[in-house]
């Protein structure tokens, strides 16, 4: 009989933020359905509300339609969604909040009319000036709808074209105001402009099908839509695209060496068929694996992976170690939402993950497991006594991330540190608490071996932002 339990895993995993899609087709086909199947690709990247905003270039200079709503992009789009969803040119999204605000009000695209015309706006990242940039605006009389940083930016964009040329002109320039993570896709009534901060924190791509160009934050979204990979928008990078081509801005580029790349794309946060500047990130977790092998190697008898971002890495530690893989978790495909608050009961929680062990798989049996992180520590302590219930003799943790010892500023949520299992506590300490027979961690140096030499960020293991981080944490005021 298989051991079974569910798990609320809502508080206990790491989220990435928003997935960001725009396009631009040339030969003036409608664009609407193809930006839900590529939001379908990068729907991982949050599951809480979804939006499409589209234009038709040839039409009336300004005229945007827009639909967007709570819940998964199967949920909030129908085929009748399309049927006055007629453009060209289009951006989509898809969000996860940080904390609170998971309203309607705060889904995106944003879209923002003003006297040089329409912008429509969609953002990947959080920005740790948000409060003084918000003030500034409010003290010359700007109303804000949301509590998002992305209308902070949308408005600034605004601002900048009033004294511009062109709208790429005032998104750089906008841009050279932000401080933080931000792949931004903007969509002008005849344009369609992709931006990513000068660190690269966040992940954004350009791909083309046909006649048509497309600016997404993962590469799998061009390959379910079937189309090409073009190339990375280098961070720092600004790019316009219009029917005459791809025209780059890289006056906000930083020295290779000051980039820094979110770590956790690779670890956890991307899809494992996506690429990220030239990195696959399935091989980059079969990498972590290997080396979780090499510095902290266990007798055993099978090798498991938490699904599913630590599949690849327990491949990687099998193929290292000799030791057998092996599937011991069966993991419900179908993730129950609901938006009515949790209550007392844990029956309740608003995100709920079932994991079925497979006795059979286990029982006996010295078995590794690999996961991508421990945040507080209480889901690996509940899979570990899972697998134990299950028959396990013995249960050997290797996590494919260093530990978590400081918050993130940039676009995951980990939370304050005093809720960090790692914060003020020992391997050891933590191997107890968990109840594993063992517990290894990542080594920091392998990070960048891990990603094939790019630079990355480490804030959240070391303390060290590749900027300084704000003096009071904002995260919750301008969540996104």
């Amino acid at each position: 009989m298989d051991s079974k339990m569910e798990l609320n895993m809502d508080s206990d995993r790491l989220h990435e933020e928003c997935g960001v899609f725009g396009i631009y087709d040339f030969d003036g086909n409608d664009v609407a359905s193809t930006i839900y199947y590529g939001l379908f690709a990068l729907q991982h990247r949050g599951q809480e509300s979804c939006g499409i905003a589209v234009s038709d270039t040839r039409g009336p200079k300004g005229k945007v339609i827009s639909r967007k709503g709570m819940g998964l992009v199967n949920e909030v789009f129908t085929q009748e969604s399309f049927a006055d969803m007629k453009g060209d040119i289009g951006v989509g999204h898809v969000r996860y909040s940080t904390a609170g605000a998971s309203t309607r009000e705060n889904a995106q695209p944003l879209v923002l009319n003003y006297v040089k015309g329409t912008l429509g706006l969609a953002h990947n990242g959080n920005l740790i000036n948000a409060n003084e940039l918000r003030e500034d605006l409010a003290y010359t009389g700007a109303i804000f709808q949301t509590t998002i940083d992305s209308e902070v930016i949308a408005y600034h964009i605004a601002r900048e074209r009033l004294n511009t040329h062109a709208v790429e002109d005032a998104v750089r320039r906008a841009a050279e105001k932000l401080r933080g993570a931000f792949s931004l896709v903007v969509m002008s009534p005849r344009k369609l402009i992709g931006a990513r901060d000068p660190y690269g924190f966040k992940p954004l791509c350009i791909g083309k099908r046909e006649n048509a160009y497309i600016i997404a934050s993962e590469t799998c979204a061009l390959e379910t839509i079937g189309a090409e990979f073009v190339r990375d928008v280098l961070p720092g990078e600004v790019v316009t695209i219009t029917p005459e081509g791809i025209q780059s801005d890289t006056s906000l580029c930083l020295p290779r060496e000051q980039e820094a790349r979110c770590v956790f794309e690779y670890i956890y946060f991307a899809r494992p068929d996506s690429h990220i500047d030239g990195v696959s990130v399935y091989a980059a977790r079969i990498r972590a694996g290997q080396f979780l092998a090499m510095d902290s190697p266990v007798e055993a008898d099978l090798v498991v992976g938490v699904p599913e971002s630590g599949n690849a890495a327990a491949l990687g530690y099998a193929m290292e170690s000799g030791i057998p893989y092996g599937n011991a978790f069966v993991k419900n495909g179908y993730v129950g939402r609901t938006f009515i608050q949790p209550g007392q009961s844990s029956r309740e929680s608003s995100v709920r993950v079932k994991l079925n062990v497979l006795s059979e798989a286990v029982r006996g049996k010295r078995v590794i497991m690999i996961d991508d992180s421990i945040v507080r520590g209480t889901t690996s302590g509940r899979i570990v006594g899972l697998l134990r219930e299950s028959g396990a003799v013995e249960v050997h943790v290797r996590i494919s991330s260093p530990p978590f010892l400081w918050p993130c500023y940039f676009g995951t949520d980990i939370p304050e540190r005093e809720q960090l299992i790692a914060c003020h506590r020992s391997v050891e300490e933590i191997r107890k608490i968990i109840g594993a027979d063992s517990l290894g961690y990542l080594e920091i140096g392998r990070l960048g071996q891990m990603a094939e030499g790019l630079p990355v960020c480490k804030g959240c293991f070391t303390g060290e932002y590749p900027l300084e981080p704000p003096q009071e944490d904002i995260r919750g005021e301008f969540e996104k």
